[in-house]
């Protein structure tokens, strides 16, 4: 993150539509892989929506990791803009051991310029929230 800008956390909820793709080609199809899109909607200090694409390995439910590219755009804080977010995390026995999600450095756009950041998402009685800490 920015060192000289101050932190600044936002907060909220969003819902969010996984859908599995089919691999377009032979190489996808022959790694095994699973490939999903997410489709985001953001509610609170961080309004817009969000689109990705994710991989995973695993059993989807015990055990496993998935990586993930999402496209963010809306506003954050009065700011308009986008950026892009990217996830990393591993599951075992069925919990987060490492969750990472971070803002892809240069790509903030219009009023979110040089945004950097990370996003800790909470999932607690079948909804979901964020907490996002950045800079400007």
């Amino acid at each position: 993150m920015n060192s000289n800008a101050a932190l600044q956390h936002a907060r909220g909820s969003f819902s969010v539509e996984v859908k599995p793709q089919t691999p377009d080609n032979p190489a996808a199809e022959g790694s095994g892989l699973s490939r999903l899109s997410l489709q985001k909607q953001f509610q609170g200090d961080l309004e817009g929506t969000g689109q990705g694409e994710m991989l995973g390995a695993g059993d989807g439910k015990t055990s496993g990791g998935y990586v993930a590219l999402e496209k963010i755009s809306g506003t954050l804080g009065g700011r308009k803009g986008s950026f892009v977010m990217i996830h990393r995390a591993l599951m075992v026995g069925g919990a987060p051991t490492e969750w990472t999600i971070e803002v892809v450095p240069e790509s903030g756009t219009d009023e979110l310029k040089g945004l950097s950041g990370s996003m800790k998402i909470i999932i607690a009685d079948g909804k979901h929230s964020y907490e996002f800490t950045y800079s400007l």
